[in-house]
């Protein structure tokens, strides 16, 4: 137990450096990309820096499972280099038994991903895409899918429009059913109510079908001065991509939203599979963490005296990539369909584990 605390305090002590050094390099770089991104919008210091650290816990979130390999190689090196896995196996304990503290504190990291810095990560993912909508597009757009519906907020030089409908047909041009748009001024007065019984994007415009406007300007009846048209065009900048990019970006929503999220989708007629696949993978991601650590320390936990130190860590590094890219593509297939839900997230992960299983027993054992 004692030998298992030290092993579980080097491991940590990897983490915490090597997790500070890509930290510190990842806000430079950041903070020079949002700077070349806004050139064009006069922004300050402070709020350049406040969108770089509103993109940091996403960054933080995909880099885990390169932080976890090479904690794992810095600890290993370091005990071969001092001889301590020699002592290790000359008081009886097998190399694969050194594995079970840095095994289990990948799990508990994985854990914490996706209990606590998963829904951080949502939550300033979507503050930073509405501040650079806001800086970008006089308010930007917004959109939303509840039970009620699916909510949608452009912007434009004459003032905000909220568009809702019950429902959407996504073929190969955006159609949303019975439709309710309410356009406001810039000082957020409520100017114009239309309704209709569809609206189809195109480029540049939405196009409402028996359309029925409401003026709600002062001293106005409404329903007095309403006129209907058959066919109505109202201007837009978003686009069809635009939307479904943004309903596509998984990773700004919670992973304790996703469920009640992928009810709503089905339920306005969007596929959910993209967002099964990606509540697995995130369940799945301590796992996937335990597996970089056995790569880790199946190419390391020898001794440094046989040479091939340089060859062994890049083979580690190599070998952890190989497998965070199978991920990726899986994750891609299972989101076509082309692989089941359950199979696309947790076989990747099971894989590498028997991999590196198999490699360590051959290194321990022969």
């Amino acid at each position: 137990m004692i030998l298992d605390r030290y092993f579980a305090r080097r491991f940590i002590q990897s983490f915490l450096v090597i997790g500070g050094i890509f930290l510190t390099l990842l806000i430079l770089i950041d903070l020079i990309e949002q700077v070349r991104r806004f050139d064009e919008v006069d922004l300050s210091f402070g709020q350049l820096l406040h969108l770089t650290l509103l993109n940091t816990p996403a960054a933080i979130s995909e880099m885990l499972p390169l932080l976890v390999i090479l904690s794992t190689i810095a600890l290993f090196v370091g005990l071969a280099r001092s001889s301590e896995l020699v002592v290790t196996r000359a008081i009886g304990r097998s190399g694969i038994r050194a594995l079970l503290a840095p095994a289990v504190l990948a799990l508990a990291i994985g854990a914490a991903a996706v209990a606590l810095l998963n829904p951080i990560s949502a939550a300033t993912s979507e503050e930073y895409t509405r501040l650079s909508d806001s800086y970008r597009n006089n308010g930007g757009s917004a959109f939303s899918i509840s039970g009620e519906g699916m909510w949608l907020r452009q912007g434009s030089q004459n003032g905000q429009s909220v568009i809702h409908a019950r429902g959407t047909s996504n073929g190969d041009t955006l159609k949303l059913n019975e439709v309710t748009v309410i356009a406001f001024s810039q000082d957020g007065t409520p100017t114009q109510q239309i309704a209709a019984d569809s609206a189809v994007l195109d480029d540049g415009k939405w196009t409402l079908s028996d359309a029925k406007v409401w003026s709600l300007d002062q001293g106005i009846n409404p329903e007095t001065n309403a006129v209907e048209h058959s066919t109505l065009e109202i201007p837009t900048s978003l686009t069809r991509e635009r939307i479904l990019d943004t309903l596509g970006r998984q990773g700004a929503v919670s992973v304790y939203d996703l469920p009640q999220l992928i009810r709503d989708l089905s339920e306005a007629g969007f596929s959910t599979k993209q967002y099964e696949v990606w509540l697995q993978v995130q369940l799945a991601r301590p796992i996937f963490l335990v597996s970089m650590v056995l790569i880790g320390a199946a190419f390391t936990m020898r001794h440094v005296r046989f040479g091939g130190t340089g060859i062994a860590v890049l083979s580690a590094v190599l070998l952890g990539f190989g497998i965070y890219f199978v991920r990726n593509f899986a994750q891609i297939l299972g989101e076509n369909g082309q692989l089941p839900i359950f199979v696309a997230a947790w076989a990747p992960p099971f894989a590498a584990i028997l991999l590196s299983l198999g490699l360590l027993l051959h290194a321990e054992d022969g």
